[in-house]
């Protein structure tokens, strides 16, 4: 609290000299003014030079799914953690965990779906207006963790606009076949007069058991399975064998993937002509299975004293209450204005073994941040800031794989372009300093770590740009990378940190070209990432209480990869409009000993053709995966897979009205498919055929 009433105070003296900018008046539309770091245009005004990748409107629609990772999945070097149909965080250029940043309209999601990739995202795409996925010198500006790239999720919680005819309404439902889920979502923006907007959404989902194109279990585990089987009934023990080949022959459903989620919010805001002020609250809660790994079993005693044993169910209850606000304040002088932005979060999820509580994750998080944009002086113009973040973590139980901790960090950020014409240069900077301690351990660990990147680009014509970045940024290690050590029983593995780790060091540059004109438009990316003291996580091929044994380790790595895209008409006659689609993209990571990084996505082609007439859109789109067989030690290969899929769009109220119903058919061949990025991959696939109806209604 300290800290909020500290950055309100440097807002308030801020307001010692305020201006007026020349606005429309408060009911006619308001445009979206220029925001640095707030909505991830990051940042309108200035130019995102390696680019950003946009889900919205009829695409965000068609791909709508639980978590935000799945619904990202088929953009341009994103892949997904995919844990399970309840829980899954976006993978930027083979990069996960700790690496990318998620954030709610510009700050943090403050839950701890970065710590490990059995816990859900606390963001409901459902509700959301629009995803951004953000890169370039500009995304340090988030956190010098977001090597890979940021995920900016936008939604309307805190109104920055009075609704044009006094309301708005956007109300969405879906049916899927594939696990007979259920969603529905709706929100409402009020104009309460006298520069006041009220807005309210919520949302409900729910969802069975996945059901799936082939065998549960992947190939190689699925022989490994029968082989270990075949053994059994050779040395006379049928019933194990028995139990083996069942479970190797399991097909078609996945067991405890069902998901329940709800969320609710408020917001009110008063928009005026010096200044804005804002804030909302929210509840996501969710209730999740989590899919076992092949011969997970429990042990406990008996009403008897005796030992049973059986195979175990697993599930996790979570819920987060969270508070934003925001405040803008419009300045005169060198400054445009000046915008702050805070958030809280009182984070709890339960593991249920059984039913039972087994182990209980408490955390307390705070995050805030105080920009200050400056107006435009001869092609110069750029933000600077400072931002904090604090977080209170517990565990509570026989399993907890991480003891009490506390992590606070400060950090302090510019962000500056110049592009008097035709060449464009972009520099960032950030300072960060962590404090990361463990009481019950006794150990306190401090970090200070200097990023920073620069960019430039040029246009070979009219609608051409060639660019290039570099950047060296430095990641102090996290809590449960440092901190961690017991079994983990949703993940089903026992963690290892390592205290001893140091700053991670990655140096980063990329080359791009990119074309949008009217006959063709794409771009094609090429970048790389080498690291001093890579801190990743290995299988150490031990076992500890009867789960494998996953250490944290550091040494030198080196990534690389190529993202394309394009797009380009095909045929127009009237109102009928024919377009074709095609991205693909690669990535290849090692080891400074020569072996690979775990759980790299393999190479993907994907292609699409679209069809629009009038209020008609018809797609059909095809999606080729590479095997994955440069494998870690111990991980096993990924069968490559071939998705195709097909959707019509419709939209009654007319073309420009973003009132929409589609109806979608999803890997229509129903084959096995797995993402290699995946923890779980062996035995949690990816959804078959599924056959989808959805409408959005916005008026």
């Amino acid at each position: 609290m300290t800290v909020m009433l500290t950055l309100l105070a440097s807002v308030s003296a801020l307001g010692l000299q305020p201006a007026t900018p020349p606005e429309p008046t408060e009911r006619e539309p308001r445009p979206e003014r220029e925001e640095i770091v707030i909505t991830g245009h990051l940042i309108e005004g200035l130019d995102l030079l390696a680019g950003s990748s946009v889900v919205e409107g009829v695409a965000l629609q068609r791909n709508l799914e639980m978590q935000v990772g799945d619904v990202l999945a088929s953009v341009p070097g994103v892949s997904a953690t995919s844990f399970s149909p309840g829980a899954s965080r976006p993978v930027l250029r083979g990069f996960q965990g700790e690496r990318i940043r998620v954030l709610n309209d510009g700050l943090g999601a403050i839950d701890v779906s970065n710590t490990s990739a059995d816990h859900a995202t606390t963001i409901d795409p459902l509700t959301s207006e629009r995803i951004e996925v953000l890169r370039g010198p500009a995304v340090l500006i988030y956190g010098s963790q977001a090597v890979g790239g940021a995920v900016n999720v936008i939604d309307r919680r805190i109104p920055r606009n009075i609704p044009q005819g006094g309301y708005h309404v956007d109300a969405i439902g879906q049916y899927s076949s594939v696990n007979d889920g259920v969603s529905v979502g709706g929100a409402v923006d009020l104009d309460l007069g006298s520069n006041f907007v009220f807005h309210a959404d919520a949302s409900w989902q729910d969802s069975d058991d996945l059901k799936v194109g082939s065998y549960v279990l992947a190939r190689p585990l699925r022989e490994e399975v029968l082989a270990t089987a075949a053994e059994e009934r050779a040395e006379g023990e049928f019933q194990e064998a028995d139990e083996l080949e069942e479970l190797a022959n399991r097909k078609g459903r996945l067991e405890n993937s069902g998901v329940e989620q709800w969320t609710a919010a408020a917001g009110l805001s008063y928009i005026g002509d010096r200044f804005e002020v804002g804030a909302s609250y929210s509840i996501f809660d969710t209730f999740y299975g989590v899919p076992l790994r092949p011969g997970a079993e429990y042990a406990e005693e008996g009403h008897g004293g005796e030992e049973e044993e059986g195979e175990e169910s697993i599930a996790i209850d979570l819920r987060q209450k969270r508070l934003d606000g925001r405040a803008k304040l419009y300045l005169e002088g060198f400054f445009e204005h000046a915008l702050l932005r805070l958030a809280t979060a009182d984070y709890e999820h339960v593991e249920l073994e059984n039913g039972e509580v087994g182990t209980t994750y408490l955390s307390d998080g705070v995050e805030g941040r105080l920009e200050l944009k400056q107006r435009d002086t001869d092609g110069w113009h750029g933000a600077s800031g400072i931002q904090y973040y604090s977080r209170d973590f517990d565990a509570v139980g026989a399993e907890a794989f991480v003891p009490p901790n506390e992590t606070s960090q400060w950090g302090i950020f510019t962000v500056q372009e110049y592009q008097p014409s035709r060449l464009g240069i972009e520099g960032a900077l950030r300072a960060e300093f962590t404090d990361v301690r463990s009481d019950p351990l006794g150990l306190k660990r401090d970090f200070t770590a200097i990023s920073g990147a620069l960019g430039a680009n040029y246009e070979l014509g009219e609608d051409t740009t060639v660019g290039i970045n570099v950047s060296r940024a430095e990641r102090a290690p996290s809590a449960e990378e440092l901190f961690a050590g017991g079994p983990h029983i949703a993940s089903q593995s026992f963690e290892e940190g390592n205290p001893d780790l140091t700053i991670e060091t990655s140096w980063g540059g990329e080359i791009f070209l990119r074309h949008d004109g009217p006959s063709f438009a794409g771009s094609a990316t090429l970048w790389t990432n080498r690291f001093d003291n890579f801190i990743y996580q290995a299988a150490t091929g031990e076992e500890e209480d009867g789960l494998p044994v996953f250490a944290y380790r550091q040494q030198d790595a080196d990534y690389w990869g190529i993202e394309l895209e394009a797009r380009a008409p095909l045929y127009s006659s009237g109102d009928f409009k024919l377009s074709g689609d095609l991205v693909a993209d690669y990535v290849r990571a090692e080891l400074a000993d020569g072996t690979n990084v775990p759980r790299i996505p393999p190479l993907r082609i994907g292609g699409g053709l679209e069809a629009e007439y009038d209020v008609w859109t018809g797609r059909i789109e095809l999606e080729w995966v590479d095997d994955q067989d440069r494998t870690a030690p111990l991980e096993t290969r990924t069968d490559g897979h071939t998705l195709v899929g097909a959707s019509l769009a419709w939209k009654p109220l007319g073309k420009d009205n973003e009132t929409t119903i589609i109806l979608a058919a999803n890997n229509i061949f129903d084959v096995d498919a797995r993402r290699h990025a995946s923890f779980t991959k062996d035995f949690v696939p990816l959804g078959g055929r599924d056959i989808r109806l959805s409408a959005r209604l916005s008026f």
